[in-house]
């Protein structure tokens, strides 16, 4: 089957870790095959992730896993016939809870083959219906980064209709689906970007304002979606109204940013934590685009051979929204 996988690490220069082509199909009770109880699904689309960068460069991917199918995202065809979603959080066959809280979690291209390939197998409790208004390029956007924005704002966050919300770093998955559900459910959207053509991008998306990075705000937020890390952390902070949240999913520019331990315990602000999301929440934020009309935001479309030219745009900043390769 044709596969975009991580073959080696490379913390320097990531592509050059990648490779795209011919790949073994996984089969049941093979060496290394999927374990009793999963499921095949044809993939028709992915969605590439920062993610996918990191297992490129080592992280979270030790050699003993190599070589390693990438992706987290993807929709298709199970062996029913049905149009399904993947939800990329695999948990312990024995967990009971939710799947996000189990300490030996992981996420598709971890521990098992991901979703950048012709095929791929999952637990059956991990596949979500792909409803009939949804296109597969369009539900293969939903599982990591849309799921992530929806629990950050819906379940960690507190947030009500009317509050505002910032969203650090508008153009990249998060922050896009950030602008699009918080505008959808009343929310007013702040953004911040180094690049001015990215907050008109947000700003014709439904965000309420938009403004450097860094810049002063005009008044104080209720909340802030946090991925950026280190570059934005001290922003974060000081835009928060006195018990206020940040919900931090990500550090793309780093995780050790001065804690501010003095302005957090005086004005009492609230340090969330979000992973991803439950397949519960999956379901939820499909049900919601069907019924709303609202929509990932695609930056580009392109075939699963051209992985390496997605992953590079990524890489390099140049998206604004989800970018999805087809199978």
């Amino acid at each position: 089957m044709l596969a975009a996988r991580a073959v080696r690490a490379d913390p320097h220069d990531p592509l050059a870790a990648l490779e795209v082509g011919d790949a073994p199909a996984p089969e049941p009770g093979a060496p290394g095959g999927p374990p009793p109880g999963w499921v095949r699904v044809r993939l028709r689309a992915a969605s590439l992730n920062h993610h996918d960068l990191w297992s490129l460069r080592g992280v979270g991917l030790p050699a003993e896993r190599l070589p390693m199918v990438l992706g987290c995202d993807g929709a298709g065809v199970d062996e029913q016939g049905r149009e399904v979603l993947v939800h990329a959080v695999v948990s312990d066959p024995a967990w009971a809870g939710e799947e996000t809280e189990d300490p030996r979690r992981s996420l598709l291209s971890e521990r098992h083959p991901g979703t950048l390939a012709e095929q791929v197998w999952v637990p059956a409790r991990n596949l979500v219906p792909k409803p009939a208004e949804l296109t597969f390029e369009e539900a293969a956007c939903l599982p990591t980064a849309w799921l992530t924005a929806y629990r950050m704002l819906f379940t960690r966050a507190g947030v009500h209709p009317g509050d505002t919300v910032l969203v650090q770093g508008a153009g990249g998955g998060v922050a896009t689906a950030a602008v699009v559900l918080g505008a959808a459910a009343g929310l007013r959207v702040w953004v911040t970007s180094r690049d001015e053509a990215k907050r008109e991008r947000a700003l014709a998306l439904g965000a309420s304002a938009a403004f450097a990075a860094g810049e002063r705000l005009p008044e104080r937020v209720d909340a802030v979606l946090e991925s950026v890390g280190h570059a934005t952390w001290a922003h974060s902070l000081r835009a928060l109204r006195p018990g206020g949240t940040v919900v931090v999913c990500g550090a793309t520019s780093g995780d050790a940013p001065p804690a501010e331990l003095t302005r957090v315990f005086f004005a009492q602000l609230r340090v969330v934590g979000s992973t991803m999301g439950s397949r519960v929440e999956l379901d939820r934020l499909v049900r919601l685009c069907a019924a709303t009309g609202v929509r990932p935001v695609i930056d580009s479309v392109l075939p699963l051979a051209q992985a390496a030219e997605g992953l590079r745009r990524l890489q390099r900043g140049d998206v604004f929204g989800k970018v999805v390769l087809t199978v």
